[in-house]
């Protein structure tokens, strides 16, 4: 396998193969990408469709030297293969493996960084200025598809491109999907043009012309329904594009290598903004990957001949799918329930609640900040609007959530989905940050559930509090702790005590208080008695309860799978110095300050030593080196 293929070891390579040769060498790398992600998982569905294209792209330019900026790095298969890193792809997304995504310090054909959406014009856009700055020559391309056109930055810089006249080319892979099926206005501008009269004359004209068929299926009229689409994709994205100050090229089949090369070889030569508007298929050349093109975009190891994936050796539901159960049943109860989802429903555990009330769900596309907003909106009329988004995605929001929801206090409710280390994505999906962000805004309410049941509750809580709430979800599968039928509200602010113990005290917050359990135990094999809390609200903290144990047990530790600044640990801290107890010894185990790549989460969990030996030896050796707290020395007690 791999005649061609063989032959490459970077893009160079690729210019000297003929148009057959190129035929060849994409259908070998088609089945490179279908037999490693097979065994490995991955990304697969977005990246067989854009093998011709990647394959024109490297063939034609010259990378690194000119710039291929791609959106949605799981695109990006084919780029990694043909870029010199064939020999490390069967370990794309494995711990200390190649990224699923883009990075710049992986490869210099990787001009950008690429794991969230829509970013891509605006780099390339900056990159194409830079040059023109110091005199440059080379050619910036962006390469912009999977669901990237439905966030709003994609147009900003379409508008900035368009008038500041750079020579930039934009390659807009139309595949029709992103994660979740493409919606919004731009998806139905061609229904709506071809509705207005102007249209529908030319269509009964072209009709009339061929003739008047009654039989739907004969020749002349699917001639007549060619010629219809043809000149739609004609007019509708040329006035579009062309409006915006870009010269057009296309629609043209993003599968036929020898129209890909003559067109980028000809608006190579071509200055100014430039799109070039391919049509690909999602899981092109896979038979089970075109026919199910959701099921088949994100997967776990399959069968080659099959498409089949491998059952899991656990059958347990995730996180996700515990959250999107819950909702429903939520909304069940009340009428006034709704979800937002930014071209996530699938991703977000959402599936059940588009079967059960799908005139309640809403999904904008990979458009967070509107999310927001339009959640906003809806609570200003009473109801009671749940934002599922990824945590390192709502990020992007942040100025809707102080502006538009906090100042107003308007009953939002926030579902973080993929909260703490989202184990093989890597560091562009860790939401290991939004403890610190959120904790800054007045008003906003924060939990963090310990397992499943509490997540329900929490839920519950979240939608029933009359304000901005935010609820972390871990990507995990459930623990199998007993789920009550009915739901709870917990009181706003309130954690509990979990185990009591006089020489400790550590404090865990959502999936960290499993592991200070664990951890507790291996502590009292030691002969240190450890007390747990379960937090389980970051903001407003449990004041009360903390102080409490500080002045109980004399020393304090805070665990966190989050970033060391501005999280949790560092509102335990506020609360003590407020109390006047900024003495007590506090021991702050949180992931480290800087990004964490990708990997399984127990590994990355023993890598930032949040794993319960690592978390054990750390606070034995802490107890140790620090001097018996003056209260259980009157007491007796002799600590660690």
């Amino acid at each position: 396998m791999g005649r061609y293929l063989n032959m490459i070891d970077s893009p160079g390579d690729l210019h000297r193969l003929s148009a057959d040769q190129l035929k060849t060498l994409a259908d070998e790398v088609r089945e490179e990408i279908i037999h490693v992600i097979s065994q490995t998982g991955g990304h697969l569905g977005a990246s067989l469709g854009t093998v011709e294209l990647t394959v024109a792209l490297l063939h034609v330019f010259d990378s690194p030297i000119d710039k291929i900026v791609w959106d949605v790095g799981h695109q990006a298969y084919p780029h990694k293969i043909l870029t010199g890193r064939r020999d490390r792809f069967p370990s794309i997304r494995q711990y200390k493996g190649l990224s699923g995504f883009l990075r710049r310090d992986e490869s210099e054909h990787d001009a950008f960084g690429a794991g969230h959406a829509s970013t891509a014009i605006s780099a390339a856009l900056g990159m194409a200025a830079a040059r023109d700055h110091l005199g440059g020559t080379n050619k910036v391309v962006a390469v912009v598809g999977d669901g990237g056109l439905t966030g709003g930055m994609a147009y900003e810089a379409l508008n900035n491109a368009g008038d500041l006249k750079k020579d930039l080319i934009v390659v807009v892979n139309d595949n029709e999907m992103s994660i979740s099926p493409n919606v919004g206005a731009m998806t139905k501008y061609l229904t709506r043009l071809t509705a207005a009269p102007i249209y529908r004359r030319f269509e009964t004209d072209v009709y009339e012309l061929l003739g008047k068929i009654p039989a739907v299926g004969h020749p002349a009229q699917d001639l007549a329904g060619r010629v219809k689409e043809s000149l739609t994709n004609l007019v509708v994205p040329t006035v579009f594009f062309e409006e915006l100050g870009f010269k057009y090229f296309g629609p043209i089949d993003g599968h036929n290598l020898p129209d890909l090369v003559d067109t980028l070889k000809h608006i190579k030569e071509i200055g100014g903004p430039i799109v070039l508007h391919v049509l690909t298929r999602k899981g092109k050349g896979y038979k089970p990957a075109e026919a199910d093109r959701l099921a088949l975009h994100g997967v776990t190891q399959f069968d080659k001949t099959t498409g089949a994936m491998k059952k899991k050796t656990s059958t347990a539901p995730t996180y996700s799918q515990l959250f999107g159960e819950a909702l429903t049943e939520i909304a069940e109860l009340n009428p006034r329930v709704v979800a937002i989802s930014a071209a996530m429903i699938e991703g977000t555990g959402l599936r059940a609640f588009e079967k059960r009330f799908p005139d309640r769900i809403y999904d904008v596309g990979i458009a967070e900040q509107h999310a927001v907003t339009f959640a906003a909106g809806l609570a200003t009329q009473g109801m009671k609007p749940v934002c599922a988004i990824y945590s390192t995605f709502l990020q992007r929001a942040f100025d809707q959530i102080v502006h538009d929801v906090c100042l107003q206090n308007l009953d939002v409710t926030f579902v973080l989905d993929r909260a703490g280390l989202a184990g093989d994505d890597g560091a562009t999906h860790h939401g290991v940050f939004d403890m610190a962000w959120l904790r800054t805004v007045p008003d906003m309410v924060i939990m963090a559930p310990k397992d499943e049941a509490e997540a329900r509750d929490m839920l519950y809580t979240a939608i029933e509090h009359p304000g901005p709430a935010a609820l972390r979800i871990p990507r995990l599968e459930a623990s199998g702790v007993r789920q009550a039928r009915d739901f709870s509200r917990l009181p706003i602010g309130e954690g509990e005590i979990l185990k009591d113990g006089t020489d400790v005290t550590l404090i865990g917050i959502g999936t960290m208080v499993d592991q200070a359990l664990r951890v507790a135990e291996e502590l009292e094999r030691r002969g240190v008695k450890a007390g747990v809390i379960n937090a389980r609200f970051v903001k407003p903290i449990d004041s009360q309860l903390i102080l409490e144990r500080a002045r109980r047990s004399g020393r304090l530790v805070v665990i966190e799978e989050h970033s060391p600044h501005g999280g949790f640990g560092a509102a335990v801290l506020e609360c003590l110095c407020e109390a006047g107890l900024a003495g007590i010894p506090v021991l702050h185990a949180a992931l480290p300050d800087r990004f964490v790549h990708h990997g399984s989460r127990e590994l990355l969990l023993r890598e930032v030593g949040l794993d319960v030996p690592a978390l054990t030896e750390r606070i034995n050796a802490w107890l140790t080196a620090l001097p018996v707290p003056a209260l259980q020395k009157e007491e007796g007690r002799s600590g660690a």
